[in-house]
């Protein structure tokens, strides 16, 4: 971050919005590339206002979607790669059990991305992993690669390697005014910067911002709870931090999903949130009355008791984080339809940190107006009709 006496520069060869994980790992590649970087960041860093905060995430080979399992090897690549560059540790294997209806089509679909011929019935999980137990006409898929991302400490440790490859990150700069043309000029609360190429990671606030540059993006912001759940007897539920992740495809009680992850971040507590939460304006995401309904607690509750006995049923640590979904909850990595030197990633949130290296390899080689390492035809812009309206 730029030091107070520093001689405030006004131009670079790209400016990326957003110092969250994608923005940050878009920055990285950049300045890998040897590309003058500036990446900007409204909040002080570290902050805990979006949605790369926090200390845990998944990070998983199964998939549904091949798309997406295409893309993991590499991206498991790239984290251990950020390991070494770093000397930190951002990635503890654990394992993962897909849990969901027998036959259940992406519960099949994870079972091929992985390549596995079998999967477990409720009396071999219950003998593998006693914490779990599965109702009539359920199975589990493993992922034995999966495990958890430290995400605080890996959001730490991409913005190091970006500065030291000459990458320079303003933090506590929110940015005002986008105007386009061959070179963007970014009008912040402290300056103002031109680059030919400009990239926004903007997470919850992104649709704002392309909205100045007449495009309407079916993004919407939601509040999420992240809950934490204590053992009904220390060490009894066979839930521990050595346990494994868990989610759910597929279950009538949670349609939106269910997730979990061992408890590293308070001993004693599980981590498990609903894949799902209420549309919010990230600006006022903290303005909730405690007595507000949380139905997604009472889903939680009901999942926990049925398939997590061990675990007491009312959450004993909740907190808050914002995610942003499209409809379909695929990316967005385009284009603006009319400023082509204007690159957007959006729609991350619930599955995309861990694939946040090679999110940040694409946006970088799209604002370079490269190939692209993967088909991108899931992610356009243009599978949204009407969302170009006038600037």
């Amino acid at each position: 971050m730029a030091a107070p006496s520093q001689p405030q520069k006004a131009t670079y060869d790209v400016i990326v919005i957003g110092a969250g994980i994608q923005g940050s790992f878009t920055a990285y590649h950049l300045a890998q590339r040897h590309k003058d970087t500036l990446l900007l960041e409204q909040f002080l860093l570290p902050h805990s206002r979006g949605s790369s905060h926090g200390q845990s995430r998944i990070i998983r080979s199964a998939y549904p979607q091949e798309y997406y399992s295409r893309m993991m090897p590499e991206s498991f690549r790239l984290w251990q790669q950020l390991e070494a560059e770093t000397s930190t540790t951002v990635y503890r294997q654990t394992g993962l059990v897909v849990l969901g209806p027998e036959g259940e089509p992406e519960l099949e679909a994870c079972r091929k991305s992985l390549g596995l011929d079998q999967v477990l019935d409720a009396v071999a999980l219950a003998q593998r992993f006693p914490g779990f137990r599965l109702q009539a006409g359920q199975v589990a898929v493993v992922d034995n690669t999966a495990g958890v991302l430290f995400a605080d400490r890996a959001l730490r440790a991409v913005q190091e390697v970006f500065r030291r490859h000459g990458g320079t990150l303003r933090d506590g700069e929110k940015v005002l005014r986008i105007e386009p043309g061959a070179t963007v000029t970014v009008t912040t609360t402290a300056g103002v910067y031109k680059a030919p190429r400009l990239i926004i990671t903007a997470g919850p606030w992104t649709g704002a911002f392309v909205e100045q540059l007449g495009l309407r993006l079916p993004l919407q912001p939601l509040r999420i709870d992240v809950c934490y759940w204590r053992e009904k007897q220390p060490g009894s539920a066979g839930l521990g931090s050595v346990s494994p992740c868990f989610l759910t495809l597929g279950l009538s009680q949670a349609p939106h999903g269910i997730y979990g992850l061992p408890s590293l971040e308070y001993p004693g507590l599980m981590k498990v949130c609903h894949h799902h939460g209420s549309p919010t304006d990230p600006e006022k995401r903290d303005q909730i009355s405690p007595s507000a309904p949380r139905p997604d607690i009472a889903v939680l509750s009901s999942f926990i008791s049925s398939y997590l006995p061990g675990l007491e049923t009312q959450p004993a640590v909740r907190e808050t984080c914002l995610y942003t979904n499209t409809p379909d909850e695929d990316f967005i990595l385009d284009r603006h339809p009319k400023f082509s030197n204007i690159i957007i990633g959006a729609g991350f949130s619930g599955h995309g940190f861990k694939l946040a290296p090679v999110v940040g390899k694409l946006l970088c080689e799209l604002s370079l107006g490269e190939e692209p390492s993967y088909d991108m035809a899931h992610f356009a812009i243009t599978r949204f009709p009407g969302v170009l309206g006038a600037a």
